[in-house]
């Protein structure tokens, strides 16, 4: 396969951002994209190329037509996505070269993650890792014979014709490759059952945050090298773990990375919210595209992390970051949209990365006057913070307090300027172009922002976050959720279209779990076995005591494989162990505790050698390795009394509470007439109850 070595990949660039052309009321070219509603796919739909979307029809026609398969994937907050777009789709001369000789599908990886996942999984056994853009020819039956990143044109080109000219002279060459390469992608992300009887309590979770810790960056936060990205499970998961074994210095270096990301221009200082990565060590310049999903998690985490530490900064970045999904990341109905480019158009006209965002130095000086001395040295106007083309991407080093001592100001004065400066900034770049808007819906992705808002309700006590939670809940019960328990994945202009994966159930279950401890409303507590009963029936492969990422009822697109490795987003998998552990609990359920207990079994020979990639996993195991307690609360009082455990951080927790006579597992025989009572247990057997939330807080040791 020497052709397929030879060919130059330019680049594997996991960041991306796809940007969408102004349109005109004609066009010289439309493909079948037009009748789509992904904003990554209608980007596409007036380019040269006649684009068909990922679907039977274009898979039969490439197999009538015994056509290669080009699949493009990518998604619309995808900057390399858009540079190959406008060097190459709408390039004449190579839609000439793609069209006459291939069928062309353009993939919206986050509408298709199943697609998105298999092609990804080829291209790195091609090629050693893969990105987005992610290009893949395949044969006319999708299996994938040679793939990569981001091409320029005549590279592609190039690739094409060579492809092309060996199918058409030897063409049991490619299938030959095509079969080899098949059985290497059926072999990944596969799990074996482990049957061996492992005892939990004695894993040594010690070692394995030592080997953890190899990676810490101890100066700029975070784990060492670039690009850098937020993690957010894996600081959930050593915030756990810095609390429960009092190890403060890990607890320093979690608050240490918590602040520098806060600080960094990875933070948008003005607007609330966080970019996708840094591109550099100090979280400074940002890849500037905003994703839903990091945002909910960090939200979560930033709540999290403010109830045991108090750290104003961090209720701060909560209250700005929720600001932001309001104004900009919200539609009508009470969902939620996926993200916001990072391109927009700079001064001149041309998308450029960043330039909503960034300012020059005479900018700031025009717009804050006498103000911007204090100004620059706060958000380091100076070498520190300058990035290119006479750009400044604001960042911070210094404390409040560092420079309210610099300019003998006090501590009301500075708060009073950091206002009066950002609405002055904020009112400049909002008359800017705007970055593009990703206007679709995603199950998964509301469900992480519904938790967010769930938690900073519960840290902060915030009425409206609650009120948006709900709305949220119940756009996603009447618009995703179907009689049966099924869900829908996408949602856009009142249509669902695309069957639900287990990433959509196992984050919607787990959101709704969290409502109904704030609500005490039991429907969102009952939604969530349904869909677990669901799941169970159509993902779960009861050899391997695991759940299959894509549902039975959905067609195999190669292979149907396993997720279970956490990323910047966790596994699947390990959200439905959590969740299969919590509903055990809330249902007395013991298939459901046995299932998450072998799920977490399976995937121990990996923990230790790659700890950062099963964080979730680790925090389920700390349900295991220590005490877990229901706090169960029954009598008039009980909405009430619930709501003091919410100041509190009680990871190894699940809260149940309950006005009136109730006949649940967690309930049974323990209502008292004109008595509300807090009960404390552990696997349905109870402490004596007590009236004082806080004396059954001190006894959750």
């Amino acid at each position: 396969m020497k052709l397929f070595s030879s060919i130059l990949i330019l680049g594997i660039l996991l960041a991306c951002n796809t940007s969408k052309k102004d349109t005109l009321d004609t066009h010289l070219f439309t493909n079948d994209l037009i009748h789509e509603t992904s904003p990554y796919l209608l980007q596409h739909a007036h380019n040269p190329v006649n684009w068909k979307p990922y679907n039977d029809a274009a898979l039969q026609q490439a197999k009538k037509e015994k056509k290669l398969i080009i699949i493009s994937i990518g998604y619309a907050a995808c900057h390399w996505c858009h540079v190959m777009e406008h060097e190459s789709f709408e390039d004449i001369e190579v839609a000439e070269v793609m069209n006459k000789n291939y069928i062309s599908i353009k993939v919206d990886r986050e509408e298709r993650p199943d697609v998105d996942q298999t092609y990804i999984n080829a291209v790195q056994l091609m090629t050693g890792s893969a990105g987005w853009p992610l290009n893949v020819i395949t044969l006319p039956d999708g299996r994938p014979v040679w793939g990569g990143t981001y091409f320029r044109k005549s590279d592609w080109i190039n690739a094409l014709e060579q492809i092309q000219e060996v199918y058409k002279i030897e063409p049991e060459k490619i299938i030959a490759y095509a079969n080899r390469l098949e059985q290497g992608i059926k072999s990944m992300d596969l799990i074996e059952l482990n049957t061996e009887d492992v005892d939990l309590t004695q894993f040594p979770t010690a070692d394995i945050i030592k080997n953890f810790s190899e990676r810490f960056d101890t100066k700029n936060g975070g784990f060492r090298g670039a690009p850098k990205f937020m993690m957010p499970n894996n600081f959930e998961f050593l915030l756990r773990q810095a609390v429960e074994s009092n190890d403060e210095t890990l607890l320093n270096y979690v608050t240490l990375s918590l602040d520098k990301m806060a600080y960094g221009g990875l933070y948008d200082q003005l607007g609330g919210g966080f970019s996708r990565y840094s591109t550099d060590e100090k979280w400074h310049v940002p890849h500037f595209e905003k994703m839903l999903y990091d945002n909910a998690q960090l939200v979560s985490l930033y709540s999290n992390a403010y109830l045991v530490t108090k750290k104003p900064l961090y209720k701060e970045v909560v209250e700005e970051t929720l600001d932001f999904i309001a104004l900009d990341l919200t539609n009508k109905e009470g969902g939620f949209y996926s993200s916001l480019d990072a391109d927009s158009n700079n001064k001149d006209g041309k998308l450029e990365e960043g330039a909503f965002y960034v300012f020059t130095q005479e900018e700031l000086e025009d717009l804050l006057e006498d103000d911007f001395k204090i100004f620059r040295e706060y958000y380091n106007v100076n070498s520190y913070g300058k990035w290119e083309h006479n750009n400044y991407v604001l960042i911070r080093k210094k404390t409040n307090l560092e420079i309210e001592k610099e300019f003998n100001i006090s501590h009301e004065t500075l708060q009073q300027k950091k206002k009066s400066w950002k609405q002055t900034l904020l009112n400049y770049r909002n008359n800017r172009p705007k970055p593009r808007l990703d206007d679709k819906t995603l199950t998964s992705w509301n469900a992480m922002m519904l938790k967010g808002y769930i938690d900073a309700y519960k840290t902060f006590n915030n009425q409206e976050y609650l009120d948006i939670a709900l709305r949220n809940a119940e756009f996603l019960a009447k618009n995703q959720l179907q009689n049966n328990g099924a869900l829908f994945h996408n949602y856009k202009d009142g249509k669902s279209t695309i069957n639900g994966f287990l990433e959509d159930y196992a984050f919607t279950i787990e959101a709704f779990i969290s409502l109904y401890q704030v609500t005490l409303d039991e429907k969102w507590l009952n939604l969530s076995k349904e869909m677990t009963d669901y799941s169970i029936l159509n993902f779960f492969d009861e050899e391997k005591h695991m759940f299959y990422f894509t549902s039975k009822e959905d067609p195999v697109i190669v292979s149907r494989n396993f997720e279970y490795r956490d990323n910047v987003i966790p596994a699947s998998n390990s959200v439905m162990a959590k969740n299969l552990y919590k509903l055990s609990k809330y249902f007395d359920e013991p298939r459901f505790n046995e299932i998450s207990k072998q799920m977490l079994k399976n995937v121990l020979a990996e923990v230790e050698s790659y700890p950062s990639g099963f964080s979730n996993w680790l925090d389920l195991l700390s349900n295991f390795q220590n005490n877990f307690f229901e706090i169960v609360v029954v009598g008039d009082s009980a909405s009430e009394k619930i709501q003091e455990f919410y100041s509190h951080y009680l990871p190894n927790t699940i809260l149940a509470a309950s006005n009136v006579e109730n006949n649940a597992p967690l309930f049974k025989n323990r209502f008292v007439q004109d008595e509300t009572l807090i009960y404390i247990c552990e696997n349905n057997t109870c402490k004596i109850p007590v009236k004082d939330s806080e004396i059954a807080i001190k006894s959750l040791n």
